[in-house]
């Protein structure tokens, strides 16, 4: 099979839109990618860094608030602030919830946002408390969103020493064993220790894969390697000297740490995403998540080959995935995960902008951040760093299918003025896939409301 354009919107892209002409070829798939971001500057989110101002804020007055109770003096007033300034933040998150929403429903480029989840999902890093939890969209929009059609080794340096991911995994106080500051600790009677979890991580679930040939002493080394990285939300990155282990570092059989600094990271870094195991690690999960669960080997092998002969180009190993003839088979395979499932939905009602303007904090908890959760997907909170789960069995539980039925006929006379024919939302919707016995229900329904649902908990609209 080769190109069509209903299975690129469907299978590559965020939907079908009854108001956005698909694309017409991989290469205007890839056109569209490799083209201007517009969509995120009509929809626009935070980045991370023009957050510090705000968390700063919040943090000063948790600190003062402990100092009060310490004094024994009244913190009602301070309290108060306090409250009014997270419900402020995460008021702000539902927010970005809905501008992301929106660049899927309106995009015209859709493989650019589908995208954008992908590699969230694979640098998954949800947040420790309340506060970080609020921060994953600008960590993504300033991490993530920046580097889908650059080289993976930049991708990886900038996911991995992010404030949000070392703060995520407990970088932050790691320090090596011999350096200036774990000494000073200990003779101080400070306990000073060396974290694992971003060095194991970044083999495990970023680069090589789980099965793959480091060892534990790869993981060990590593680790010291990435002490001295630390970094917040009100201060930003840092690389502090004093915390690094001193010495060399053995890792995959390289020699790291004779520069010293910053520089050995960022080789390490780009070593490990050229290593042969990454390439076959990235292009399985990039074939997986777009196309099935079991991807052919020769799929698999060509996306890797590109990836290598292209230094982890990764325009050219999605390039590679979209030109193969595996990626186009007939039919619909893998299961929407609830996100996807409510973005192709808004996106073939063509819910527009204005609809949120009187939204307020409960509406948009009732009609989209509280659906997916009674779906299995909390937004942007997979449990933890390995992300959501790929299997389609997953997304399919008895609880998951209820709540996506009662969205379906609750929800979209709320996000549309008027509801649309069902007879025309079939066509539209489903396009050359819509099977006969799905039109004849759809027409045979007793409401625009019912056959708008029995559209949308079609089998072949829940599926890619």
């Amino acid at each position: 099979m080769g190109f069509d354009p209903v299975r690129a919107e469907v299978r590559f892209g965020c939907g079908l839109s009854p108001k956005i002409l698909a694309p017409n070829s991989v290469a205007a798939v890839i056109e569209r990618l490799s083209g201007p971001d517009r969509v995120s500057e009509q929809y626009p989110i935070s980045r991370y860094e023009n957050m510090s101002g705000e968390v700063s804020q919040i943090r000063n007055l948790a600190s003062r608030v402990r100092q009060a109770k310490r004094r024994g003096q009244d913190v009602s007033k301070l309290l108060k602030t306090q409250q009014g300034l997270k419900q402020a933040l995460r008021f702000r998150t539902l927010i970005w919830m809905k501008q992301s929403l929106l660049r899927c429903v309106w995009t015209e480029d859709g493989f650019r946002e589908r995208l954008v989840h992908f590699w969230y999902d694979h640098f998954s890093a949800p947040g420790k408390t309340l506060l970080t939890r609020n921060l994953v969209a600008p960590y993504i929009e300033s991490a993530i969103r920046p580097h889908l059609t650059g080289k993976f080794g930049d991708l990886l340096l900038a996911c991995v020493t992010h404030p949000h991911m070392l703060d995520y995994l407990d970088q932050t106080p790691s320090m090596g064993p011999a350096s200036d500051a774990a000494v000073k600790r200990r003779l101080r009677g400070q306990s000073a220790g060396l974290n694992e979890n971003l060095a194991r991580e970044i083999l495990e679930l970023h680069t090589m894969g789980v099965s793959s040939a480091y060892s534990q002493g790869d993981v060990r080394q590593l680790a010291e390697l990435l002490t001295g990285l630390t970094g917040n939300a009100t201060k930003g990155f840092r690389y502090l000297p004093k915390r690094a282990e001193p010495g060399s570092e053995i890792i995959m059989q390289r020699i790291y740490g004779a520069d010293g600094g910053l520089s050995d990271i960022e080789n390490a870094m780009q070593d490990i995403a050229m290593e042969p195991a990454t390439a076959v690690h990235i292009s399985r999960k990039l074939a997986v998540h777009f196309i099935t669960d079991l991807p052919s080997p020769s799929l698999v092998n060509a996306m890797s080959a590109r990836y290598l002969e292209t230094q982890g180009d990764l325009l050219r190993t999605y390039t590679a995935m979209l030109e193969h003839p595996d990626a186009w088979f007939e039919g619909r395979a893998n299961y929407k995960r609830p996100v996807a499932f409510i973005t192709s939905a808004m996106r073939a009602l063509a819910v527009s902008e204005e609809i949120f303007d009187d939204w307020g904090r409960q509406l948009f908890y009732t009609n989209l951040a509280k659906p997916l959760q009674l779906m299995g997907q909390e937004w942007l909170r997979p449990g933890g760093p390995d992300g959501w789960e790929e299997e389609d069995g997953h997304w399919m539980s008895p609880q998951g299918l209820a709540a996506r039925l009662q969205w379906s006929l609750a929800v979209p006379s709320v996000l549309v003025d008027s509801l649309p024919d069902p007879r025309r939302f079939v066509t539209s919707a489903l396009g050359t896939s819509a099977r006969p016995q799905t039109v004849y229900a759809v027409n045979a329904a007793q409401t625009r409301r019912e056959g708008l649902a029995l559209a949308l908990m079609s089998p072949e609209f829940q599926r890619h």
